[in-house]
């Protein structure tokens, strides 16, 4: 992606700031209760998961279609419970990254979280159970 297009990814940061973000997350996502559950399996492979998925997310190298296909994250996600319970714990736990990596408040932060709610939203498939 080195080729000048302008892109959230690069307003970021680009993959140093994926990679930071993705390591404050998932620090926190293993502490959080309710979301624990949904991450069983290999740590590093779901985090390197998640590092390719980033920045095409953004706008910069299509490096999880490369490997796996087309996102299709909502699909990919329909055998875990996630709820709307949940999808608020993921969205506090990636706040809080943000804050500890320095993108919280930032103008490419807040469009950034701003997608992330949306994806949250979407990828909600059962209701709380309370």
């Amino acid at each position: 992606m080195e080729n000048n297009i302008k892109t959230l990814y690069t307003d970021i940061g680009g993959q140093e700031t994926i990679d930071k973000l993705v390591e404050a997350f998932y620090l926190r996502v293993y502490a959080d209760d309710e979301l624990k559950p949904l991450f069983e399996g290999d740590i590093d492979e779901i985090k390197r998961k998640q590092r390719m998925f980033l920045p095409q997310f953004l706008g910069g190298p299509a490096l999880y279609s490369q490997e796996f296909g087309p996102p299709a994250m909502r699909e990919r996600h329909l055998p875990f419970e996630i709820t709307p319970k949940r999808a608020k714990c993921w969205l506090n736990c990636m706040k809080e990254a943000f804050k500890d990596i320095g993108l919280y408040n930032t103008p490419a932060g807040i469009e950034f979280y701003k997608r992330l709610v949306q994806v949250a939203s979407i990828m909600v498939n059962s209701s709380d159970k309370e």
